[in-house]
């Protein structure tokens, strides 16, 4: 495989000074509510107070959230659980039928994405169809085979820009979204299983990322350009068209997008001098790379809220994590030679970013379900609809969210 650079021009996150926040309670009995039984999609509430608009970027994580997640600040949860939709209709939009000849593209029209797959108005409109690209030298008869198995370039999400003066309003900037679905596709899992630790683009400084995920976000075709050249393109067309007014980039994703939202937020940070703040909602994301990546994204600036169900395994993995404060897979628990072979073999990782940790178990409906329930986007955002405090994990009273 052959990773190509991601550019390497600083650009520190500098903002000015925001006033620290006191917990907000708003007049709604939940951010995220059930529309009918009969169709099961979600929608949210929206909390009508001037508070998200006159301190944003303390929203957006400028103080990294401090004061914000124990207990959980109801406009906080509201914008979780509103990104959290944008995945939702990331998942919505793309055909998964193995059988169909469009398996792995987006059902609907650029201009009909969000209108069709959301419940209710988002005032965004999108920008941009986003594909990812399997970097995986395979034999020749793969391509020869169906649709499910040949497909190496699918639709992975897409890029949205808030465009509804009310909405630009209640949120006090104009956000731009960048929303990635998780894995779907049989390569896309085998580059999932490439754990190990590989250079994010000969900066120097020690940063290493996991190899499928760089590979996804790097590889390209004769037909189809990378994710990444997609992403930088359509950053600088915006950056340059809303140059004069105050403006957010928001990624978000689950599981493998996730992964593929920090790669981006890192990517952009590091390839635009007058990148506006950068934050990632990241919903069940594995681990992305060691160390020095995590200290270059704080340096940079990029800001991470990980939405973590504690139940969930996808969260823990790949590799271990030394001297991080985290008990459940520590390789600093094991003996020295076998640290050394850990180290060896470029499979000593660094959670990245503030934590917002919830369990399944605390949840009367959710504590039952199997391992696989417990990576469920729906389960994720349920958690979060829920949460209180860690007093106070799950608050008895939240509508159940079905997806």
């Amino acid at each position: 495989m052959r990773v190509s650079a991601i550019a390497v021009t600083f650009n520190p996150f500098t903002s000015p000074a925001t006033p620290k926040l006191t917990q907000t309670q708003c007049s709604f009995p939940s951010p995220l509510q059930l529309i009918t039984p009969e169709n099961q999609q979600l929608s949210w509430t929206h909390c009508n107070s001037d508070q998200l608009a006159n301190n944003w970027l303390e929203y957006q994580g400028i103080n990294n959230w401090e004061g914000l997640l124990d207990p959980l600040d109801d406009i906080l949860r509201s914008e979780i659980l509103r990104y959290g939709h944008f995945v939702e209709a990331a998942y919505r939009a793309c055909d998964f039928d193995a059988s169909s000849p469009s398996f792995g593209s987006c059902k609907f029209s650029k201009n009909s994405l969000l209108t069709r797959a959301c419940t209710r108005e988002t005032g965004y409109k999108p920008t941009k169809n986003l594909r990812a690209t399997c970097g995986i030298q395979l034999p020749a008869w793969v391509d020869r085979g169906p649709t499910w198995l040949s497909t190496r370039s699918s639709w992975i999400g897409y890029v949205a820009i808030c465009q509804d003066k009310d909405e630009i309003a209640r949120l006090g900037r104009r956000d731009l979204a960048i929303a990635f679905r998780g894995t779907a596709t049989w390569l896309e899992w085998l580059e999932n299983l490439r754990a190990t630790l590989t250079d994010v683009g000969g900066r120097g400084g020690g940063a290493m990322v996991e190899s499928g995920f760089l590979s996804l976000y790097t590889s390209g075709s004769a037909t189809c350009p990378s994710l990444q050249q997609m992403v930088r393109e359509e950053i600088g067309r915006v950056l340059e068209m809303y140059s004069d007014e105050p403006l957010s980039l928001t990624l978000t994703g689950h599981s493998l997008g996730a992964a593929l939202a920090i790669l981006a937020a890192y990517d952009i940070n590091t390839s635009f001098n007058n990148a506006p703040p950068v934050t990632v909602i990241s919903f069940g994301g594995p681990r992305v790379g060691n160390h020095n990546f995590r200290r270059e994204l704080e340096q940079s600036g990029t800001k991470i809220l990980r939405i973590v169900n504690s139940d969930d395994l996808i969260t823990r993995v790949p590799g271990f994590v030394m001297n991080n404060h985290d008990t459940t897979v520590n390789a600093a628990g094991l003996p020295s030679w076998v640290q050394r072979r850990v180290e060896d073999a470029q499979l000593v990782y660094a959670d990245v970013g503030q934590e917002l940790k919830l369990s399944s178990r605390e949840c009367p409906h959710l504590s039952k379900g199997g391992m696989a329930a417990c990576h469920e986007l729906s389960t994720y955002l349920e958690l979060v609809n829920g949460f209180v405090s860690s007093n106070c994990p799950f608050r008895t009273t939240a509508d159940r969210i079905l997806c």
